[in-house]
């Protein structure tokens, strides 16, 4: 009788308290633990990794390359989320002098090393590419700034715009800036009598920038190549 006692007892000790059996512990508990500390660590090095790609592909700085003109970066690659097309003439002497060709476009044209968001392809004369991945609003000002940026780089003086100035042409006391812009909405070039700078860019806009006299009236027609 005192056997089969103990043998009881024994079975209630090894059940505890209540009769019932201690919780099993498991070895791995530890390394469960680890396992989403190690794979939290393995997503944000490849975060990391997929930040420092598309900044080194896409985008320069200050040491590898081109400045900002403004707020406008020069990217590697040319932008698609918005594109779009606005025209610049600049009338002078009673006749068009067409643009520079390539302004924003930095490198060999072969192989450009970067594309501010507002530039000229060389196959479109006086054509002004906006083609950006920004959902904002830009100016005849900002497009003046990259046109002297991309100047600068070159070694070549700033390019101006104001009541005296416009891009390597100073008017005389004689002469005078009107600017018109022609919105492509069938009612032709219209008389611009605030801040040339401030002129929004806009699909299709026609901006002139005649320097008078002599007055050409209307200002000369202007097409945009097929396909823009």
């Amino acid at each position: 009788m005192a056997s089969k006692t103990r043998n009881k007892a024994a079975v209630r000790s090894a059940k505890g308290k209540g009769g019932r059996r201690p919780p099993v512990r498991s070895k791995s508990g530890p390394d469960l633990m680890l396992l989403p500390i190690a794979v939290g660590g393995i997503l944000l090095a490849l975060a990391a990794g997929l930040l420092i790609y598309y900044f080194a592909n896409n985008h320069t700085t200050a040491s590898t390359g081109p400045v900002k003109a403004g707020s406008i970066p020069c990217d590697r690659l040319e932008q698609t989320q918005t594109h779009y097309h606005a025209a610049l003439q600049i009338v002078y002497q009673g006749a068009v002098h067409p643009i520079p060709a390539n302004i924003g476009i930095q490198g060999n044209t072969a192989s450009p090393t970067c594309y501010y968001w507002l530039h000229v392809h060389a196959a479109y004369e006086d054509t002004i590419h906006i083609e950006t991945p920004a959902n904002r609003k830009f100016t005849l000002g900002d497009f003046f700034k990259v046109w002297t940026v991309w100047n600068q780089a070159q070694g070549k003086p700033a390019e101006p715009l104001d009541s005296t100035h416009v891009s390597t042409i100073t008017l005389t006391p004689e002469e005078a800036l009107v600017v018109y812009v022609d919105l492509s909405d069938g009612k032709g070039p219209q008389i611009y009598n605030g801040d040339p700078k401030s002129i929004v860019l806009k699909p299709h806009e026609i901006i002139t920038l005649e320097i008078t006299p002599p007055k050409v009236t209307p200002p000369p027609p202007f097409t945009f190549a097929s396909g823009l």
